[in-house]
This record gives C-alpha cells, sequence and structure tokens, in this order.
C-alpha cells in the first residue's frame, strides 16, 4: 500500500510558474493528497514566492557535492490542509528574478542550482522523516535524484521520473561532471554523455525505477525521430517501463461558476454570463465590444514550439470579422511580431506581452475560441481549461491535443473542437476558417456544442488514482 510520496518540482502554482509544469505540480498533489495519500511537496524558494504562508523550519541544511557546500534553509506552508510544502532558500541559487533565466538565456550556472537542489532532497528526507514509498521527480531540474540515489544510497529509494516537455533536457558541458558531484566513468553513451555533453534528463530515464510523460499520444510520440529529441533511442530501450498519463485539470481553480477572478460567472446551467465576460475582454484588448465578433484567444509561451510561426504566416488569411487576444512571454522574435501585428491591424488584435493570470482566465472565459496550433504539445491543459470555460479548442492533433480533443467536423454528437493533421499555416488558416463558419452559421448547434464540452470531465482524480497504480507498481516490482 502507498502512504507517502515525496513530489519535487522546480516550480510549483501558486509558488512559482513559467508554463504547466507549475499547473501540474500544484494540482497533482492536492488529487493524491484527496485520495489518502501523504504527499510532501517540495520546490526552490525563489525571490518572487509570497512568503505569507509560509514558516521558517530550525532544521536547515547543508550539503557538500563536488567538494563545495551549499546551506539551504527551509520553509514550510501548512495552509493547504491536504498536504505540506516545502520551499528550500539559497539565495546565491534562488534570489534571482526569474527561475531558469532571463530573455539573454539560461542562467550559466543553472548546473549547480539543481544539482544541489536535486542533492539537498535526500538531506531533506533525512532530517524531516519524510520516509517515501516513491521519489517523485520532474523534469531535468531534478533528473538527477535517481542517479543520485543508486550512486550514493545504493538504490534504497524509489523513484518516478515523469517527463513534462523532452525538449528540455538539461544538458551542460562535460566540463561539469565533477561540480555536480558525478565521476568521469559515467559520461558514456550508454549513461549520461549526450553528443559530447552531460544530460540531466537521459541521467533520470537510465536511473529512475519507472518513467511516465503526460498523455498516451506523446509517450508514443518521444520514441520516434520526430519528437525524440535525441533521446528516442535510450525510451526505447525503456519502452516497458514508460507510461502516458494525461493531466488533469484543477477545477477549483479553473471554472467558470466559482471563478473570482472573472467580472461574471457562468455554467453550462447558465451561459449568460459568458457575454459579460466577452465584453470585458474586448475592452481590456481594445477591441470593438461587439458580441457577434467571433472572439479567438491564444495564451501562453510565444515560441516556434507553441506554433506561433503558424500563427504569424497565417494571421493575415484568417477570416474577416474575427478577432484575435493573445497572451504570453518568450522568444523576442514571437514578442516583437505579436506587437508588430497588434500595432498594423488594432481591429483584429490585441496582444499582451506578460504573464497575468486575471487576464489568461479572463480569455478562457471571454473567447469563443481558444487557438492551440504547437507543433508538438506533450498534454496541453489550456484546451482542457477552455472546455469548462464552454471555450471551443482549436488544435494541431499532437500529444495531449489529440487525445483530448476530436474534432466535431467528422463527429458533430461527440466532437468538442476543430483539429487539422499536417503542420502548416494552410491547415491551420483552413480549420480557423472552418471554426468560424460554424460559429456564424449554425448558432443551435453553436450553443448546444458550448453547453455540452462544458460538462466533460477531465479532473485530476482520474489521473491521480493511475500515478496511485504506477507507485505501487514500482514498490511491487523492486
Amino acid at each position: 500500500m502507498i502512504n507517502n510520496i515525496v513530489f519535487v518540482s522546480s516550480e510549483v502554482a501558486p509558488y512559482s510558474k513559467t508554463g504547466g509544469l507549475a499547473d501540474v505540480s500544484g494540482a497533482l498533489p492536492k488529487a493524491l493528497a484527496s485520495l489518502g495519500i501523504n504527499v510532501s511537496v517540495v520546490t526552490p524558494l525563489y525571490k518572487t514566492v509570497n512568503r505569507a504562508n509560509l514558516k521558517e523550519q530550525p532544521k536547515g541544511i547543508e550539503v557538500t557535492l563536488g567538494g563545495r557546500s551549499e546551506k539551504f534553509n527551509v520553509f514550510l506552508d501548512e495552509s493547504h490542509g491536504s498536504h505540506k510544502v516545502y520551499l528550500l532558500e539559497n539565495q546565491a541559487f534562488f534570489g534571482r528574478d526569474f527561475p531558469y533565466g532571463t530573455r539573454e538565456g539560461d542562467y550559466p550556472d543553472n548546473h549547480l542550482r539543481f544539482s544541489f537542489f536535486s542533492y539537498a532532497i535526500f538531506e531533506l528526507i533525512r532530517k524531516y522523516r519524510l520516509n517515501p514509498d516513491v521519489i517523485h521527480c520532474n523534469d531535468w531540474q531534478s533528473a538527477l535524484i535517481p542517479l543520485y540515489n543508486h550512486l550514493f544510497y545504493l538504490g534504497y529509494f524509489n523513484t518516478l521520473i515523469t517527463i513534462h516537455n523532452l525538449a528540455y533536457q538539461g544538458t551542460f558541458p562535460p566540463d561539469v561532471i565533477p561540480d555536480v558531484g558525478l565521476n568521469w566513468e559515467l559520461f558514456n553513451p550508454d549513461q549520461v554523455e549526450f553528443y559530447g555533453k552531460i544530460n540531466f534528463l537521459k541521467a533520470g530515464i537510465i536511473s529512475a525505477n519507472k518513467i511516465s510523460t503526460v498523455s498516451g499520444k506523446y509517450a508514443a510520440e518521444i520514441q520516434t525521430e520526430e519528437f525524440g529529441c535525441g533521446l528516442e533511442g535510450v525510451l526505447r530501450k525503456r519502452s516497458g517501463d514508460l507510461h502516458g498519463i494525461l493531466n488533469g485539470a484543477d477545477y477549483s481553480e479553473w471554472d467558470p461558476s466559482v471563478d473570482n477572478l472573472l467580472p461574471a460567472k457562468f455554467s453550462a446551467e447558465d451561459l449568460s454570463g459568458k457575454a459579460a465576460c466577452k465584453a470585458a475582454l474586448q475592452k481590456e484588448f481594445s477591441l470593438a465590444v461587439n458580441p457577434g465578433a467571433c472572439l479567438i484567444g491564444l495564451v501562453g509561451r510565444l515560441a516556434a514550439q507553441k506554433g506561433l510561426d503558424l500563427f504569424v504566416e497565417a494571421f493575415e488569411r484568417f477570416p474577416g470579422g474575427a478577432q484575435f487576444v493573445l497572451l504570453g512571454t518568450g522568444e523576442k522574435f514571437y514578442e516583437d511580431k505579436a506587437i508588430e501585428l497588434a500595432a498594423k491591424y488594432p481591429e483584429k488584435i490585441g496582444a499582451k506581452i506578460a504573464y497575468d493570470n486575471r487576464i489568461a482566465h479572463l480569455i478562457e472565459a471571454g473567447c469563443d475560441m481558444f487557438l492551440m496550433p504547437s507543433r508538438y504539445e506533450p498534454c496541453g491543459l489550456n484546451q482542457i481549461y477552455s472546455l469548462r470555460y464552454s471555450t471551443i479548442p482549436i488544435v494541431h492533433a499532437t500529444g495531449g491535443l489529440d487525445d483530448t480533443i476530436a474534432d466535431v467536423r467528422s463527429d458533430r454528437e461527440n466532437g468538442n473542437g476543430f483539429k487539422f493533421e499536417g503542420y502548416s499555416a494552410d491547415n491551420l488558416v483552413k480549420a480557423v476558417s472552418d471554426a468560424v463558419s460554424f460559429y456564424r452559421g449554425e448558432g443551435k448547434f453553436w450553443d448546444s456544442l458550448r453547453k455540452r464540452v462544458a460538462r466533460m470531465d477531465f479532473s485530476w482524480t482520474k489521473s491521480a488514482k493511475k500515478y496511485i497504480d504506477l507507485y505501487s507498481r514500482i514498490v511491487a516490482e523492486v
């Protein structure tokens, strides 16, 4: 029976967030706890974290790795009730404006920041007697934990690593090997070497008891050359230990009937408040307040991976009369392109280069459709949130987008969005044009579609049960 899980993540909502990892790390532990699991979440205490509910603990941590010692202060948040969150403070490593780097690039000492954080987990476990059945690691920032477990603790702990986005692997020059506590014997293609560099994520993949990723389709995709990012061979070798578990939605945070960030609440039973949200959103982005205009939103990291290259290429061919709102930060090229489009077509698109949770919620609530043309998407959460807000997704058929969205054009009874196969601007334009045509020409169907998708259930409970089953398999196989 599974009792204790230590859940390690470099970002956890509401403390820190750069993407979907934070949402998962905030919601999954809560869902596990609701099923009777004792969960301890561990994450860095960044400079930007709100410390209102944090209590500094008397037991600090000092660890020595690669001949260098670092001290961490421990802060505890017990305000969630369901689970505890331990935040590790080290001003030199985490007292910065951003978790991983600036617009100019990653912090050059990220290998030290996250190797020390990963190594400190074991001392935290010892001092606070957490006694985990499984240490659940997430992405490259905690991927050295399974390897350290074998090197320094003789494999005493059970470990699971979840890959949220294989493109981010934590690769560094080989000369950092002694600095992160490893020896040169490990620097070979069967272990941590990766095209002449050390690869943190690869270390986790080869060392963890099991591997998971965030949708069934993505678990299959990452074993191919197209999506494997150079690690497809390593993943194929461990295909029997690789599991795809779809992310869920935290409906205490993302549900228009309880969302306090909205100017008006609504539900599948009464959609009237959605019109007020739409008007507020149009005002927010200085667009004409027109109830009949088809309003399409895009929120997220402004990068080619998220389909911004297609969006920019296709924009001038999107249907006339449709309005677009865009919110996010990312690659400077696409930030500049978004600003340029908004300046050139102020009646058609509004753009905000920012991370703003209130506006993100307003976009989900106020839009008629939500656009996710990602080149690849391990799971995606916004398409799931959109459904609950009666906002119809338009997606590229990849990863979790393909797993969660069925095209209404081929299945009017069960479809819940619009999906295009083949990553091209032409295919994106057709999907958007068809969606706008449905919106304008099939009012009765559109109303029924909005109500039906809002009742779909992608809550975390089902996924949390699958994680518990996976934890149990790990323990049973030891």
